[in-house]
């Protein structure tokens, strides 16, 4: 004879199971996606204007936002610097500090939360739109290979985009704070930039940049993973777009974690 205690605690440890269940099985279509996508992956060179194509709709259009964010986070992040340090550390420090914070941490994560706004909800959307309309139907049924000719030139824009709006962030982000530091604050120019050359390191670059690939790399494919499951119509493409947006976010902060243990 099971108590009600017993009986929640029976129901729960099912759920848990069904819930572990369902994420390995997605978990595992995602890694055959993957796997189609680097099988395929000679279809950028064959498909040079789809791929340029993507560069432009994905990197080159996602610019204007990623300089708009990457101006505010480095200004915040001065000034608060600036507001923490007085009267505990010299001001020199400031702009190491903002410069190793924008490289190593805000910089990759704020643009890759933004990207996942912005392009991994986008590409769920055109391939979800595409999935409910039998277009992709249509495209494996003329013998040409959906995951070549929709995903992989997504996928390889973004991996490819995805550091070089970092670098264009994270750039604007440290003059963004060296202008209110300066213009705002007090600061010199001397005392914002020259102790920045001691702390500069390739290494943060390079661990920056490598963040970044993984972050353009998981928004990607997860945008595309999302649209050719997406079904229910027009109702579903919406689903579509905002589940795809909501595990990019998350995964992007799991792959930030994880990174940064390992590469630090």
């Amino acid at each position: 004879m099971t108590t009600p205690f017993s009986s929640i605690l029976l129901g729960l440890a099912q759920e848990f199971g069904r819930r572990t269940l369902s994420f390995l099985i997605e978990l595992s279509r995602v890694t055959q996606l993957m796997r189609r996508v680097f099988v395929e992956i000679d279809g950028v060179v064959k498909d040079r204007g789809l791929f340029i194509k993507e560069c432009v709709t994905l990197g080159v259009n996602s610019l204007p936002l990623v300089l708009l964010v990457g101006i505010f986070t480095g200004a915040v992040t001065g000034w608060q610097s600036h507001y923490q340090l007085e009267g505990y550390m010299p001001f020199d420090l400031i702009g190491p500090g903002v410069w190793k914070s924008l490289m190593l941490e805000l910089g990759p994560a704020l643009t890759g939360l933004v990207i996942a706004g912005r392009v991994s909800a986008s590409i769920a959307a055109e391939i979800g739109t595409m999935k409910v309309t039998e277009q992709v139907d249509a495209l494996e049924s003329m013998a040409i290979s959906s995951v070549r000719y929709l995903a992989v030139p997504r996928i390889a824009a973004m991996t490819v985009m995805m550091p070089i709006l970092v670098i264009q962030s994270v750039t604007i982000g440290v003059l963004g704070a060296a202008f209110v530091l300066t213009a705002l604050m007090g600061m010199t120019s001397h005392q914002f930039w020259g102790l920045i050359p001691n702390f500069f390191h390739l290494y943060d670059i390079f661990a920056g940049l490598l963040k970044s690939v993984f972050f353009g790399l998981s928004a990607s494919i997860i945008g595309c993973y999302i649209g050719f499951r997406t079904e229910g119509g027009a109702e579903g493409v919406g689903a579509a777009t905002i589940t795809a947006f909501v595990w990019s976010c998350i995964t992007i902060l799991v792959l930030d974690f994880l990174l940064a243990m390992i590469l630090f």
